[in-house]
This record gives C-alpha cells, sequence and structure tokens, in this order.
C-alpha cells in the first residue's frame, strides 16, 4: 500500500481516509479542485529568485543562498521533497557560508502552494537544523497553512504514483 510511504507519521484515520479516497477515485478531483493552478517557476534561475524572495521577506538576517535548483536525482521516499545543505568554512580571516536548496524535479509540474511548502520548510532548516517546535513554529509563521499543505502534498504524490503505476 502506497500509503504508508507518503502518510506514515500521520494518524492511522488519516491513512485509512486516504486510501478510501484514493481508491473510489475522489482523491485526485478533491486536490485538483483544492489546488487548480500549478506554479510558473520551471526553471533553476527562476526557483533562485522565487526561493531568495521568500528568505528576504521572512529570513533577511541569514546568509545568502549560494545555490537554488530542481534536482531530478531527489528520491522523494528516501531523501524528502527538497533538500538544504550548509557549511562554512574559513577563508583567510574571513568565515565563508554555503547554503543550497534542491527540490524534486517532480514539483516542476506541482501546485504553486506545494512548491511554497517545500521551500519554506528547506528555507527553516537554517534557522532550525531538527523538526522540533521551533522549526514547525518557524514554518507556519513564514506559511500559516504549512501543515495542511504539507498533508495535501502527500495525498497529491499518492495521486501521482496511482496515476503512473495505472
Amino acid at each position: 500500500m502506497h500509503t504508508i510511504n507518503y502518510l506514515a507519521g500521520y494518524p492511522q484515520s488519516i491513512q485509512q481516509q486516504a486510501t478510501e479516497l484514493l481508491s473510489s477515485g475522489k482523491l485526485a478531483q478533491y486536490l485538483d479542485s483544492k489546488y487548480p493552478q500549478p506554479h510558473q517557476v520551471q526553471s533553476d534561475k527562476a526557483l533562485y529568485q522565487y526561493v531568495n524572495e521568500l528568505k528576504n521577506s521572512f529570513m533577511r538576517n541569514s546568509p545568502p543562498l549560494s545555490q537554488v535548483r530542481y534536482d531530478s536525482k531527489l528520491n522523494v521516499l528516501k531523501q524528502a521533497l527538497g533538500m538544504h545543505t550548509f557549511a562554512s568554512r574559513v577563508q583567510g580571516n574571513k568565515l565563508k557560508a554555503h547554503n543550497s536548496i534542491s527540490v524534486a524535479a517532480l514539483f516542476k509540474d506541482a501546485p504553486a502552494e506545494f512548491l511554497r511548502m517545500i521551500v519554506v520548510h528547506e528555507l527553516a532548516h537554517f534557522k532550525e537544523k531538527d523538526h522540533n517546535k521551533a522549526f514547525y513554529k518557524l514554518c507556519q509563521h513564514m506559511e500559516p497553512a504549512y501543515h495542511q499543505l504539507e498533508l495535501d502534498t502527500r495525498l497529491w504524490l499518492l495521486c501521482r504514483d496511482q496515476a503512473g503505476a495505472a
């Protein structure tokens, strides 16, 4: 059952409801009506600008982003929906930071809200390394509907898997 892959951390009742909606074909209809518009952020350059605008709106004092890109090699089951890296190194008498974000390439076709949720999640990791209370509070500060969007993104992935298997 694919449900476990994306919804393992959710209560059994939500997993069961998702499974029923998926098998009846109503899950895709629900998501399409709730999120009808795909985003227009299709290139790595556009993604960098999009992420940088969000970063500058909420995290102005954090170090600049070195790289932002779509990554076709990210496996959404093993490496989540996106990835962040940060490294600090000394060059001479200066401390240089390298911050980058990768987003799974399949999200080029996602609704705008799902891309925003992933970007917010990865940006929050630059301030909070662990998935703790402060981390999720920061995510909700940047995107008030964060938790609903995370669930709906996982449901969207279920629909994609089912469509790909059919």
